[in-house]
Parts: C-alpha cells; structure tokens; sequence
C-alpha cells in the first residue's frame, strides 16, 4: 500500500505495475466501500498499471472534516486528483459514489484523462429515503437492506457478502450516511453532455440501486460514450461476475489504446 499527502491528509492506496504499456487505471470505490471491491481488476495489472485507492474517512485513508453533499464530493475529487497525480492515471473508473465523483472531477475540477468508465452509477443518484433513514437511525437494517436481492448483489455466495459487509461496518455509520446522502445530492442531468472523452457506462443487468436506464441515458448523452450490460450481476458487477466486467472494461480500454 501506498500513500499520498494533499491538503493536511494521507490518501492510501494500492498499486500494481507488471510492465504493461497500456493505460493506467484508476478505480474509484463507492459508499461505505473501500478499495478491495476492486481486487478483481487486478487482474488487468499485466496490460497496464492499475491502482484502486480508498476514499477520505474509508479504509487507511484519513478522513476529512465535510458536510453531505458539495463538500464531500469536492474533497472525495481531491483524493482522486492526488492519487491520478501520483500514478499518472490516464483512465478513472468509478463505482456508484465513486462515478459520481469522477464526474465532477471531470465538469468541475479540470481533470481530463484519456477515457472515463462509469460503472453502477448515474447522472443523479437519488437515495430512497428509508434507507437514508436506516442509515441514521439503524445502521444494521441499513446494511441488511443494501444486501438484499437486486442490491449490491443478484446472487452473491456468502463469501462475497461477508466481504461486502465487512467493508462498510469497517467504513462505519457516520462515514457511510455522509457518501449516501452526498449521492442524493449529486444531479449532473444537464451537464454529462460536457464529458466528451471517450466513456463506458457498464451496468449489472439486476442493479436496482442504479438500473440499466441509468446507464443508458449516460450512453445516450454523452458525446463519445459506449453501454455495457453484465449479465447475472448487480450493482457490484466487478465482485460478482469479475471476468464479464473485466471483459468489458478490456474492450473499450483496447480501444482506447489501439
């Protein structure tokens, strides 16, 4: 594990570089995650560099003083500006919250990386309003809700939710209410025209959290942007049907690189 310092804060995260010439990836994890949803993409080290990193307040990276919504959004954007920095990313794939903040790095902070994969996220992301109350009230059911059918998973096998699980309980209740609601905050509706690099957007076919509709109005608007449905998946694609995933993201990377 690495770390990088910006604004009086460590950004951990973690890096594998095999010699592979393609694209360095960044992978952006979403609410009350950390950077182990990404550990399948690992698997793509051997073409490129990939690095996954933790988020301000999830896994080893410090937290950060910032209120729901504009400010934690603006602060999750430095963590990722300062790692892309570091790891000289030229492609940010971001996960649900983290796709939100690859977003606004991208409209609102001048980052301009050679191509975006948005994955189980949206242009807005709306929260229902009794998981936003779960999570204030009583983090558990919160969580036993997220892992319900058509959730986080289709049909994960226990290992994969006890994984999941054990990422958010880590993450903790007060840093996980403050990602959700700063995703019921974000709406970029009338601005994801202006993303004109090239982009995927790659849905789990089952994802109730995000739906395939999501993902087909981010296709539809932006100007260079290609669909990609996982099938059997959820809204953790990349943990629950990884080769699938990691398929689509090698198509479009290849294009990238070719």
């Amino acid at each position: 594990m690495e770390t990088v310092t910006h604004q009086g804060r460590e950004t951990a995260y973690r890096r594998s570089d095999r010699g592979g010439d393609g694209t360095p990836l960044l992978l952006v994890h979403g609410s009350g995650g950390a950077r182990g949803v990404w550990k399948s993409q690992f698997r793509l080290a051997d073409d490129r560099p990939v690095a996954a990193l933790d988020l301000s307040g999830h896994g080893a990276s410090d937290d950060v003083d910032a209120d729901a919504g504009y400010g934690t959004l603006s602060a999750y954007a430095d963590d990722v500006i300062a790692v892309a920095e570091a790891t000289d990313a030229g492609v940010l794939v971001g996960n649900s919250l983290g796709g939100a903040v690859v977003l606004h790095a991208v409209l609102d902070r001048g980052i301009d990386p050679d191509g975006v994969v948005l994955a189980g996220t949206g242009a807005r992301l709306s929260v229902n309003e009794d998981l936003l109350h779960w999570l204030a009230t009583d983090f558990e059911r919160a969580v036993e809700f997220l892992h319900g059918p058509g959730r986080l998973f289709d049909d994960p096998d226990d290992e994969l939710v006890e994984l999941s699980t054990a990422a958010m309980r880590d993450c903790g209740r007060a840093v996980t209410e403050r990602d959700f609601r700063t995703c019921h905050a974000f709406d970029e509706r009338d601005r994801v025209s202006e993303v004109d690099v090239p982009a995927l957007a790659v849905v789990g076919e089952h994802d109730r959290l995000t739906p395939p509709w999501f993902h087909e109005y981010l296709a539809e608007e932006m100007p260079d942007a290609a669909l990609a449905v996982v099938e059997d998946a959820a809204h953790l694609a990349m943990l629950e049907q990884p080769a699938a995933f990691n398929a689509a993201l090698e198509n479009f990377l290849d294009g990238l690189d070719g």
